[in-house]
């Protein structure tokens, strides 16, 4: 017996969608997850104490242990063992719930790749210590705020969003963080807007209006706001629009860009490694090709750029110096869509929907 317990993953998690695509920003969390296990000196339900001590068992916590085998680099499997500790009514938050309601980029790891503490919260009258693999809060919560997913209590999303949030140090990590919850379906910026005001009086409340006056619900991969901080913080540009839709005159659709400057005429797109493929790129060209045709100026960034913020805002400024600034009935673009088009419904409308639907269930 190697004293595995495999959690079941519940039914809501599963809807999720995945495309395997690697910026899709849902996930599901994957279905070998191990449940840590304590000694037990039968060794039917877990290790001997000599097992345990032995190369084939991997200590999670104190007293609680899963085989050697299990990849604890998985972020859900990290919570799994980290939620095994919780008292009864305790929940896990921030990052950690957020990835578990199928948010994709909240992987458990700092901008510098250093792996972040598992955050939970207490219920009235608990008791756990933090330490080097848990961050433990005892700030009040409603237990409405608690759903399950993969089989473990976290807060819902509004709530590990506004924990995660007051977390980050850095305001740029936090524009990240609702960017990418945004993306992820979970939060619209209205919402995360309303749980602010509602709970501004709590610790580091203040953290949280910066990034929200800075987020959009368009972004698609984390490297795009940080991008977009650059032209406009860094640079000092307007406020551009975020994978805008661009058609000619005819009506044509032309591109999806990450980045419109729509006074000047200004492109801006990242770059990530999915670019640099030889097909990829090969379509990206032509791509950049057909919009300077158009009449738009065109830069691009890519990863060591996001970190010389001071040198790329310099090339957005001098790009921008070079934009047309034609006035509109002059362009051969519009970010106008031709009759016909699909509308794509609002965060917000989406978000009504699955709670009606879920309200109905």
């Amino acid at each position: 017996m190697d004293g595995r317990s495999r959690l079941r993953v519940d039914d809501a998690t599963l809807d999720v969608m995945d495309s395997g695509d690697f910026w899709e920003p849902r996930c599901t969390p994957p279905r070998d997850l191990v449940e840590p296990v304590s000694v037990d000196p039968t060794g039917a339900a877990g290790p001997t104490k000599r097992q345990a001590a032995g190369p084939r068992w991997r200590r999670t916590s104190r007293a609680a242990y899963v085989p050697a085998d299990v990849d604890g680099s998985v972020p859900e499997q990290r919570i799994v063992e980290q939620a095994h500790r919780l008292p009864p009514g305790a929940a896990v938050t921030g990052w950690a719930a957020l990835r578990l309601h199928g948010a994709r980029y909240f992987d458990g790891t700092a901008p510098d790749r250093t792996a972040l503490r598992v955050p939970v919260v207490l219920g009235p009258g608990e008791r756990l210590d933090s330490d080097d693999q848990i961050c433990v809060s005892r700030e009040p919560w409603d237990p409405h705020q608690v759903w399950v997913r993969a089989g473990i209590r976290v807060t819902e999303p509004r709530r590990a969003l506004f924990d995660e949030l007051r977390r980050n140090r850095d305001w740029r990590d936090g524009v990240v963080g609702m960017d990418m919850t945004a993306a992820a379906g979970l939060v619209s910026l209205s919402q995360m807007t309303a749980w602010h005001l509602a709970h501004s009086g709590w610790r580091r409340a203040r953290r949280v209006p910066r990034p929200l006056r800075y987020a959009s619900e368009r972004s698609r991969s984390p490297a795009e706001p940080r991008m977009r901080l650059v032209w406009e913080v860094d640079a000092g540009l307007p406020r551009p629009l975020v994978n805008q839709e661009i058609f000619d005159r005819r009506g044509r659709f032309v591109a999806t860009v990450d980045l419109l400057d729509p006074v000047a005429g200004v492109v801006g797109e990242y770059d990530g490694s999915a670019h640099r493929m030889t097909a990829r790129r090969g379509r990206d060209i032509g791509r950049e090709e057909l919009l300077r045709r158009l009449g738009l100026e065109y830069f691009d960034a890519v990863a060591p750029d996001l970190r010389a913020r001071d040198t790329l805002a310099d090339r957005m400024r001098s790009t921008r110096s070079r934009a047309r600034f034609e006035p509109p009935r002059e362009r051969a673009w519009t970010i106008d869509p031709p009759p016909g088009w699909p509308r794509e419904p609002s965060l917000d409308e989406r978000l009504f929907l699955l709670e009606m639907a879920r309200q109905g269930a």
